[in-house]
């Protein structure tokens, strides 16, 4: 097992386990492999029984929870399907918007085609998405996306639909080491997770630290961002 694939625990007690996911490591196990490294796999030798209650793409970094009983499981899932939960993504993205703020509400088709992409689709899933510019470096941005809904791959289409693909993206934009930025996987960090504990109802909120990759980028473009010239992208 690679050193990197070991999650950081943000938080834990007898019903809750709190991780900062490292990209590379999967949420679930894989169809085809499923000898890969996965969330449980890496957990369970040091916590016991572990229950996945949402999922993040095995490219993505950050904040993810697990409950450590079938109550606390079922519990969470309820504030999940309630939409009680509140999830803050990070991503570093091709192009600086004119605008602050934004909502994107664009109904959402999973697994479309032969590469499985969700796409756009009046017919869809509801799906909206708040998106905030936090910092702008030329060229690229830092953006703030927080969903109020939980469709497949939504910050990431909603993103690129509003203009703004996130870098290294290979389904939904330009998976392409032709920029200056040393992260080289998905540039989107799930940063915080607010929900309530599933058995004292206290409400708890967890933040990931942007890890060495995603840092390591925005220090990049802290210092160097205003010498990148525009890529053309809204």
């Amino acid at each position: 097992m690679e050193a990197d694939l070991h999650p950081e625990v943000l938080f834990a007690d007898d019903h809750l386990l709190v991780i900062a996911k490292p990209a590379g490591l999967l949420s679930l196990p894989d169809g085809w492999n499923p000898g890969l490294p996965h969330a449980r796999s890496v957990l369970e030798p040091a916590w016991g029984r572990l229950w996945v209650v949402h999922r993040l793409d095995k490219a993505t970094s950050g904040v993810m929870l697990l409950a450590r009983t079938a109550e606390a499981h079922r519990a969470l899932n309820a504030q999940f399907a309630a939409r009680e939960i509140r999830k803050t993504y990070h991503a570093i993205v091709f192009g600086v918007p004119e605008w602050q703020q934004r909502m994107v509400n664009l109904r959402l088709s999973p697994n479309r085609g032969r590469r499985k992409r969700t796409v756009v689709d009046r017919r869809g899933q509801e799906a909206r998405t708040v998106l905030r510019v936090l910092r702008r470096f030329g060229a690229f941005s830092l953006m703030e996306a927080v969903p109020h809904t939980g469709r497949r791959h939504q910050v990431r289409v909603h993103l690129f639909a509003a203009g703004f693909s996130i870098v290294n993206d290979p389904l939904y934009g330009e998976a392409t080491d032709d920029h200056p930025l040393p992260i080289h996987r998905l540039a989107l960090h799930a940063r915080r997770l607010e929900f309530r504990h599933p058995v004292t109802g206290e409400p708890l909120a967890l933040t990931a630290p942007h890890p060495p990759d995603f840092a390591a980028a925005l220090e990049n473009l802290e210092a160097y961002g205003d010498l990148y010239e525009s890529s053309g992208r809204r």
